[in-house]
Formats: structure tokens, C-alpha cells, sequence
């Protein structure tokens, strides 16, 4: 029970990865607020509840700050503090040659996955620096570590997270506030169901990766829970890889 009295917030726990983690954390103690604007998300809150532990859904557009700021505010009325988030909101665009991208989806990816992890940083953190500190663990991808074709808008968006995530490491580590990320690889969601229906895709992925499969959610919330706990206490501005070994090569 190593959250056991602490609260977590959680953006995009609607399915997959942020799902998976807000269980996990709940089993493990957590009271759990849900940002999100996948009405899905009231699901897990019910799983939560179902569980005997306590859950909030907050709608929640995390490309409006004010949304967001509203979230933490609201998160901290509901459950009386703010000690860890998983800002984990985000979407996967079309694939796309980059002279073909539309520069409407180009700017929704950058207004939510990067804006959301930007917003959300930002209202989590000025309530930690009067709360004696906290942990934040972003969502990137290994899209924000190495590149893919087709996936110009993504792949800069996660870029971006990375960057963000570093930055902010720097300037509040002696706030006691920790910020790290998971750039997870090709993980089994409801987001990615389209590739891994595709039998051709399946095919050369699986061929080329040496693990050959995708992960399932819960392989990848494990290190959302250690970034967030006390034994990740010297662990600030590193970027997760858990990629079954693509990028290792």
C-alpha cells in the first residue's frame, strides 16, 4: 500500500495506460481523480469504488487551461491534497506524410499533447511548491525519442513532452517536486486498435521488434507507480523507455 493517504490525478484514465494505472493506484491506496473527457472514464471510476476505494471523474478538456486549473482545484476540495499526477491525456493522429498533414490536426495533437502535459504541470506544480513537493510523471512515447514515418505531428508533440518534462525537473528538483516520464512503445489500447488489427502491420512491427508483441497496459503502469513513489526518491528528469527493446538497437 505505498500510496496508502495520498492522492493522485490522473489525466486520461478513460482506457488503456491511464486506466490500467488509476486501478493500480487505487489498489494500492490511492484516492484517484480522474481528469477526462471520455465519458469512459466513468468506468474506472466505478471499477475504483467497486474496489472500496474512493474516485472522482472530473470532466475535463485538458487543451483548456482552465479546465485543467479547475481540475487540481477541484481534485484537492474533493480529497483534501495533491501528492502525485500521471498527466497521461492524449490522442494519436492519422498517419500522414508531413507536406500532407493538415495544419488543423498538426495544431489539436500540439493543443492536447502538448498543451495538456503543459497545463497540467503548471497547476499541479503551483500547488506542490506550497504542499512541501510532489512526483509528476508525464506520458511521452519513444515517438519522442527516435522518429517514425507518417508520424510528423505525434512524433514532435512527444518530442515536445520530453522536453517539457526535463525542464521542469531542473527548475523544481529543489522543491522537492519530482518530474520524470514513460515513453511506453506499441501498447495493446482501444488508441492503437486500428495498427494492430491491420494484419500487414502486425506483421513487419512484430517482425522487427524484438520482443515481437505489444505490451499490455498493465506491463507499463508498474513504472508509473515506482516514478510516483518514495523509492523513486533520487529519480528526477528521466524518460522511461519501455519499449520491449525497439529502440535498443
Amino acid at each position: 500500500m505505498r500510496f496508502s493517504g495520498k492522492t493522485v490525478l490522473i489525466t486520461g484514465a478513460a482506457t488503456g495506460i491511464g486506466r490500467a494505472a488509476a486501478l493500480a493506484f487505487a489498489a494500492e491506496g490511492a484516492a484517484v481523480a480522474i481528469g477526462d473527457v471520455d465519458p469512459r472514464a466513468a468506468e474506472t471510476v466505478d471499477l475504483i469504488v467497486r474496489g472500496g476505494a474512493r474516485a472522482q471523474l472530473i470532466p475535463t478538456d485538458v487543451s483548456d487551461g482552465d479546465q485543467v486549473r479547475a481540475l487540481v482545484a477541484q481534485c484537492v476540495e474533493t480529497f483534501g491534497r495533491l501528492d502525485c499526477a500521471f498527466n497521461n491525456a492524449g490522442i494519436l493522429p492519422d498517419t500522414a506524410r508531413l507536406h500532407e498533414v493538415e495544419r488543423s490536426d498538426f495544431e489539436r495533437v500540439m493543443a492536447i499533447d502538448v498543451g495538456g502535459v503543459f497545463h497540467a504541470m503548471q497547476a499541479e506544480i503551483r500547488h506542490m511548491l506550497g504542499h512541501g513537493g510532489g512526483a509528476i510523471v508525464n506520458t511521452a512515447s519513444v515517438a519522442g525519442v527516435i522518429a517514425d514515418p507518417g508520424m510528423s505531428a505525434y512524433v514532435a508533440a512527444k518530442h515536445a513532452v520530453v522536453g517539457l518534462t526535463k525542464a521542469a525537473a531542473i527548475e523544481y528538483a529543489r522543491d522537492n517536486i519530482r518530474v520524470n516520464a514513460i515513453a511506453p512503445g506499441l501498447v495493446a489500447t482501444p488508441m492503437t486498435r486500428r495498427w494492430l488489427d491491420d494484419p500487414a502491420f502486425r506483421e513487419a512491427f512484430f517482425a522487427a521488434s524484438p520482443i515481437g508483441r505489444a505490451a499490455e497496459p498493465e506491463e507499463i503502469v508498474g513504472t508509473v507507480l515506482h516514478l510516483c513513489s518514495d523509492a523513486a526518491s533520487f529519480t528526477n528528469g528521466q524518460i522511461a523507455v519501455l519499449d520491449g527493446g525497439q529502440t535498443a538497437h
